[in-house]
């Protein structure tokens, strides 16, 4: 045998299998103490759908491209396509509504009061500190079917305002506006009737850019005149409350249109009812406010943060959309809608920073009661414990380590929050006893161990 054979074979080198642990941009984990203030903020919104007998509906997380395909004006490009997975093209959702309209359609439903929390996708420029994510979860309530004028939309901004007033986010504020006052001031202004949607998109930048940057768009890159331009500059910088709507309608103007005269005879109406509803205070009527979706055909409003320092700026909004349904519709019946979505995931973001600030310490679980050993060789003692409090419908939870110290358990208890602790030792199993523990007071009160479910209840304020 050769030198060449004697020498060991070298291992070919292997590529590093290692790869780069991120999550993808424009996205994010939940860790345990983000998903418990996520879930409260859920659940309380969801709350609020409930109290206005809203149903719940749930839709797949992907649609044929060609449904979602002409809804979303200038936005259609932030659509995420998938790969054609065997004859189907398909797309991620964008939001929430669209499905929904398509889900009315093909249903055949005329009347429905929904809501829906879900994720959606955008291949949007995303700002974490601001909130702003390429995957995030929208919160949506509409109101479908034939009702008589601004009564569903007065309910919607109803919740919206509820629904921020629940979660103690900061202060706030409703802008409002009207898409057919927007096309009768466009009218009004010289805009031709083919640029409607584009300007509209323009004017809905204003939230973000200044109006000399909005303008410029306007003129370089939508072929407006300079003339045209500044007559709706004297329009969209203006706001206020119902007495701007009696102000415009004494605007020789505008009062030319007869789409900007119908939208005003709608907001007069629109706060007339959110008077009723004793909100008034926290609506202000916008002309900036434009919504660049095209398939809004009536009111718009957006829920905006007012408090110094947050920079998160919108975090709902929506509108009334009386023609998407019948886009879908073999027969074009249209269904008119009108919806409020919430992006939480802005709020999320509010509020993790104000309880971060507060230094609020957040409970991850909701575990009542915690089964602890005082001596070791007390496991099956602890267990059975366990299974009596489980059975009970008590949030119970134990060591599983055979042999725990005391202070470890005890340490546990008050580290997690666990307001009761249930301590066995092998005094307390000879007598036929247990101890009930106040983690916070650390008061111990020796109780029957055949009383134990009752005791606990009495403890909770559980009735049994």
């Amino acid at each position: 045998m050769s030198d060449e054979q004697d020498k060991p074979r070298e291992k070919p080198q292997e590529k590093s299998s290692k790869v780069q642990l991120k999550t993808p941009k424009g996205t994010r984990d939940y860790g345990p103490e983000h998903t418990a203030i996520r879930n409260d903020v859920l659940g309380r919104i969801t709350e609020v759908f409930k109290r206005h007998g809203a149903v719940n509906i749930d839709t797949p997380i992907f649609e044929l491209k060609d449904v979602l395909t002409g809804k979303y004006g200038e936005d259609s490009k932030l659509i995420y396509d998938l790969a054609d997975q065997g004859g189907e093209s398909l797309s991620l959702r964008y939001d929430l509504t669209v499905p929904f309209a398509r889900y009315l359609a093909m249903n055949k439903i005329a009347n429905i009061k929904r809501y829906q929390i879900a994720k959606v996708y955008r291949r949007d420029n995303p700002s974490i500190t601001r909130g702003r994510y390429r995957e995030f979860y929208q919160c949506d309530y509409d109101i479908a079917g034939q009702y008589d004028e601004m009564i569903p939309e007065a309910e919607c901004v109803f919740v919206a305002a509820e629904i921020m007033k629940t979660l103690d986010a900061g202060n706030f504020k409703v802008k409002v506006n009207h898409r057919l006052l927007l096309d009768g001031l466009f009218e009004s202004c010289g805009v031709p009737t083919e640029k409607f949607r584009t300007i509209c998109s323009s004017v809905d930048k204003l939230d973000k850019s200044p109006w000399e940057e909005v303008k410029n768009e306007m003129i370089n890159e939508k072929g407006l005149s300079e003339e045209v331009a500044d007559k709706i500059g004297t329009y969209v910088q203006m706001n206020g409350t119902d007495e701007l709507v009696t102000a415009l309608f004494k605007d020789d103007v505008l009062t030319k249109s007869t789409m900007a005269v119908q939208g005003l005879e709608s907001m007069k109406l629109f706060f007339e009812y959110i008077k009723v509803f004793g909100i008034e205070d926290l609506v202000s009527f916008d002309l900036s406010l434009a919504r660049g979706l095209d398939y809004y055909t009536g009111i718009i409003y957006e829920v905006v943060l007012l408090d110094k320092g947050q920079s998160v700026g919108s975090v709902a909004g929506g509108g009334r959309y009386d023609n998407l349904v019948g886009m879908f519709h073999p027969k074009n019946k249209t269904i008119p809608c009108v919806g409020i979505s919430i992006g939480v995931e802005r709020l999320f973001t509010v509020i993790e920073a104000k309880l971060a600030k507060e230094k609020q310490k957040i409970r991850t679980t909701e575990v009542q009661v915690f089964v602890a050993a005082a001596q070791k060789n007390l496991v099956e003692h602890r267990m059975t414990a366990c299974k009596d409090l489980w059975n009970a419908g008590v949030k119970t939870e134990h060591s599983y380590k055979k042999n725990p110290k005391l202070l470890v358990q005890l340490q546990h208890c008050e580290e997690n929050a666990i307001p009761w602790a249930v301590i066995i030792g092998e005094e307390e199993v000879a007598k036929g006893v247990v101890k009930l523990r106040n983690v916070t007071t650390r008061q111990e009160e020796e109780v029957k161990r055949e009383n134990l479910v009752e005791e606990v209840f009495k403890r909770l304020n559980i009735k049994n």
